[in-house]
């Protein structure tokens, strides 16, 4: 019996290696492996796979096929399962030659006439086949398919599956080129083909040496040989309307209609987005409920002091947001609260009042800038805003001299310092804090995950956390990449701010422009140019910061102070050049978008923005908000070269919108999704399947599904074990818990 079941070749290699374990045993255990092999169905899991399982383990993938998986970043039997199609083709309808329409998905049964090869260039063959039926011919053209003439022969039946279209690039006879199926109906597999032909198919991104034939069968062959858990329970699948977990994975790889695809799509969108929302819950619940925090019982006067020193008084959203964060500080769960606001909102001074909560309580308090332009001034802000009150500030950045950063780091030590301004030196090994109560992050969206949780992790006790940003960010967003964090919006501006008028103009108007600008400068005003580039770079017709600067001040700004600045300098030498703008001995400062974040010069009152067709909406926004900080009437001029429809209707929305939540969402519908998350390090996966602007609602109730499964507690063991294999570099703060 073992000889049969080994040699009649039913056997998968992984069966045979099962088979060899049963051989060890006698009696009924050996009948038992019989009748699992001879009786495959439930009993036949004993044998599958599981998504952890190797590529190579499939049947029909060698070392070959498993090298050029990997190519494509797919290494185990989940990655397979998760390269979903791209888009499907049609299952082919079967009809007569004369009956065929261009552009469609066909099928027909025909004699073959004749064949013709011939070699186009040196890695490009071509064979022609003429394929006659009773209405009519047609002429198959299949590239690089050498093996066919080999199979086929003239004067047999032949069946040929594939998109009709006109040859010669549209000015010649109907043909079928690269038809995705082409054998003899005498064929022992004949009425298989013909069955898959007429159903619908689906079309993966590949790399070299993998065909559409290849990835089909090996995502059929996991689909056969792995069962699949499901994650949401029967009543989250029931109240959603979704399919199980196997099925799902089925209809989305082959689906019997779109009906069945777009439920399929539903199902596993849904799952991503729970998943990921299972572990910000996660990531939530052990900063808060699983670790003590701190306790900022003490009022003290030192913050209401501080706001009577201020020449104006809070918003109605920043007393809103105030008391946000004094409710966080006063509890005894750490505060992880994230302030959005517009530029210009008044969050740094929310900021200011936090610190000195802590400082009052006898903590000391962490601020983090992405920049040291921002955090100098940062810095400086608060020295001058803090003197009154006796709070000791320091700086630590890259820049400092050995002995002035062994001087900070004592002072951080021995609580010599209260408050530590920064940029990532507050990160390093070696810093050390002797009293660590609030850390803020300025401008969020430059920090990953971790980064925060490294400074966090400064502290002996789990210390309260501020995050800060000025770029808006679509509710979406905030949902998926901030849904550890308690959010506090500013949308109401200070009074006093005049709204920046911003034009939109082509580039045969430049000269005029610059004399507008020369005539500002001369008026006592400063100004801005930004650039897409650094340098010149003859692979892209752009304007960069160095041609530019070169061209302005021995043109039209001869003789008037210039200024470059761009991320390729030295960190010493932006500072200075920084410094010398702020303090109006530069006149025009030619930049990249290093100055796109915190720097705040009131006196300079316009910008001028070269290709502006390069940047997002919220881009350009942040652009933007540097200038209209003073009292001077302040202009945007953004300079196009776009050409398309789609790209000058979206640089209009900012001659017309001044909300930058507005813009967000206007840019994530016009740029999509992707283009928000692929310029930011939000630390969060990129998502599958799942686009968190079309499926905004789906988001928000598998948000709500998850905060219920977290809430029972009894979903632990299977969901952190999914995110630790789908997600591990991402959750990993998490997964040992």
């Amino acid at each position: 019996m073992f000889w049969y079941l080994e040699h009649r070749g039913a056997l998968s290699s992984r069966q045979r290696i099962v088979l060899q374990h049963i051989k060890w045993y006698t009696g009924m255990q050996i009948m038992m492996g019989v009748y699992l092999f001879e009786f495959p169905g439930k009993y036949s899991r004993l044998t599958m796979l599981d998504l952890r399982s190797d590529i190579k383990e499939l049947k029909g993938i060698g070392p070959k096929r498993a090298a050029a998986f990997h190519r494509i970043g797919v290494h185990t039997v989940y990655d397979l399962l998760a390269c979903y199609p791209k888009r499907y083709e049609n299952g082919a309808v079967q009809g007569n030659i004369a009956s065929l329409k261009p552009n469609e998905d066909a099928m027909l049964v025909g004699t073959i006439e004749g064949m013709e090869e011939r070699r186009i260039r040196a890695k490009l063959s071509l064979l022609t086949l003429y394929v006659a039926d009773e209405s009519g011919k047609i002429a198959v053209s299949c590239f690089n398919q050498p093996f066919l003439k080999r199979r086929l022969r003239i004067g047999k039946r032949v069946c040929i599956a594939g998109k009709t279209s006109y040859a010669y690039g549209g000015r010649g006879q109907l043909v079928i080129k690269q038809p995705r199926g082409c054998f003899l109906l005498e064929d022992a597999s004949a009425s298989k083909e013909i069955e898959s032909f007429s159903k619908i198919q689906p079309v993966y991104f590949l790399t070299e040496a993998l065909t559409q034939t290849i990835f089909r069968a090996a995502v059929k062959e996991a689909l056969t040989e792995v069962s699949l858990t499901d994650i949401l329970s029967d009543g989250i699948r029931q109240r959603n309307g979704l399919l199980r977990r196997q099925e799902a994975f089925r209809a989305i790889h082959f689906p019997k209609d779109d009906t069945e695809q777009r439920l399929a799509r539903k199902t596993l969108a849904f799952e991503e987005l729970y998943l990921i929302q299972c572990g910000l819950f996660y990531m939530k619940k052990k900063n808060t409920q699983l670790r003590s925090g701190i306790s900022f019982y003490r009022k003290g006067d030192m913050v209401e002091s501080y706001r009577k020193t201020l020449p104006f008084a809070l918003t109605g959203d920043q007393e809103r947001t105030w008391l946000d964060i004094e409710k966080d500080m006063s509890g005894d769960r750490p505060m992880r609260r994230l302030v959005q606001g517009d530029v210009g909102s008044g969050k740094t001074v929310l900021a200011a009042m936090a610190l000195l909560k802590a400082v009052e309580n006898s903590y000391q308090g962490a601020l983090m800038a992405p920049t040291e332009i921002l955090a100098r001034q940062h810095y400086e802000g608060l020295v001058k805003a803090f003197q009154p009150f006796r709070v000791r500030v320091a700086f630590l950045s890259g820049q400092l001299t050995q002995n002035q950063k062994k001087a900070v780091l004592v002072s951080l030590a021995d609580h010599s310092v209260d408050i530590v301004i920064g940029t990532h030196a507050l990160l390093q090994d070696g810093v050390n804090y002797a009293k660590l109560g609030l850390v803020i992050t300025d401008e969020q969206h430059r920090f990953g995950v971790q980064q925060r949780a490294a400074l966090e992790s400064k502290a002996d006790l789990l210390p309260d956390v501020l995050v800060m940003t000025a770029t808006p960010i679509p509710r979406t967003m905030m949902l998926t990449i901030y849904g550890d964090l308690d959010i506090s919006t500013i949308r109401e501006m200070p009074p006093g701010r005049t709204p920046i008028r911003t034009f939109l103009r082509r580039f045969d108007r430049r000269t005029l422009i610059y004399k507008y600008v020369k005539d500002c400068i001369l008026q006592g005003g400063q100004a801005y140019v930004v650039c897409p580039l650094v340098e010149a770079n003859e692979a892209r017709d752009l304007s960069s910061a160095e041609e530019v600067y070169d061209e302005l001040r021995s043109g039209v700004f001869y003789g008037l102070p210039c200024g470059l600045l761009h991320g390729k300098m030295g960190k010493q030498e932006k500072a200075a050049v920084m410094e010398d703008f702020h303090a109006g001995k530069i006149k025009l400062l030619v930049a990249t978008t290093v100055i796109e974040v915190g720097v705040n010069v009131p006196n300079a009152s316009i910008m001028v923005i070269e290709h502006a067709e390069c940047f997002g909406l919220s881009q350009l926004h942040q652009l933007r908000g540097r200038v209209g900080r003073g009292s001077r009437h302040s202009d945007c001029i953004m300079i196009a070269a776009a050409k398309s429809e789609q790209a000058i209707t979206r640089l209009e929305l900012m001659t017309q919108i001044q909300d930058g939540f507005q813009l967000a969402e206007e840019d994530m519908r016009l740029r999509g999704p992707g283009a928000f998350f692929s310029d930011r390090q939000h630390g969060l996966p990129d998502l599958k399947i799942a686009d968190v602007f079309l499926d905004m609602g789906l988001l928000l109730k598998a948000r709500e599904e998850a905060q219920k499964e977290i809430g029972k507690g009894e979903s632990k063991k299977h969901i952190l074990p999914l995110l630790a294999m789908m997600y591990q570099k991402q959750f990993s703060h998490i997964l040992d818990t």
